[in-house]
């Protein structure tokens, strides 16, 4: 008996205190300041769109900020949930995205529908689509970074989502600063890429997520 004893209070004095993980909204939370205070930098440092005031007068551009924000905000949400292998318990919540992903899509429905006759289009296209795969770089790493601390079960989902909240950064940093109102353009160069970086966050999560 006296052996077991000195066994278990040897294995005790041996261990060390496990740090408790976040809530997940307390993660989630993390992120979103950290992303926007990163969007605050980035736009101080290349400027807002010159015709900013006249912009936020014109209904279906404040939808499209206003929706890709809240795309930004709960799909932030939703990779800290899928960063837990039970969600949580809150299922529902961490499927949340396809809510403003839905207003997000409308939203962008009814501005090229307005846009008539279509605004004249920029001279660029691909330089776009880069300039947002630049500026999502630094949240994406910071997420991932994180997102591997934990021990997702859906790591394909958690991966997807956390590219996607990334590229709504850069999304919106570009919307903000670029003078640009043809929405065939945004489209094109702006949100079709979204589609192609969700797939590549599928296989990232599978290669970094996975444990």
């Amino acid at each position: 008996m006296n052996d077991i004893e000195q066994l278990v209070a040897t294995l005790s004095s041996d261990m060390q205190p496990v740090k408790s993980a976040p809530h997940p909204y307390k993660l989630s939370l993390q992120w979103i300041g950290a992303a926007a205070l990163y969007l605050l930098v980035t736009l101080a440092l290349t400027g807002l769109r010159p015709d900013w005031r006249e912009s936020f007068v014109e209904p279906w551009f404040i939808a499209e900020i206003a929706t890709l924000f809240a795309l930004f905000i709960v799909t932030a949400l939703s990779a800290a949930l899928l960063a837990f292998p039970d969600l949580h318990q809150k299922r529902l919540l961490a499927f949340a995205p396809v809510v403003p992903a839905v207003l997000f899509v409308a939203a962008i429905f009814f501005a090229w529908h307005s846009d008539n006759p279509p605004a004249p289009l920029p001279e660029h296209s691909i330089e776009c689509t880069c300039s947002i795969l630049l500026t999502m770089l630094l949240p994406a790493l910071w997420t991932f970074y994180s997102l591997r601390r934990y021990a997702s079960t859906h790591y394909r989902l958690a991966g997807s989502i956390a590219l996607l909240s990334a590229f709504s950064v850069g999304a919106l940093w570009l919307r903000l600063h670029e003078v640009n109102d043809s929405i065939a353009h945004v489209v094109e160069w702006h949100y079709l890429p979204m589609l192609g970086v969700g797939l590549i966050g599928l296989w990232l999560g599978r290669v970094l997520l996975k444990w």
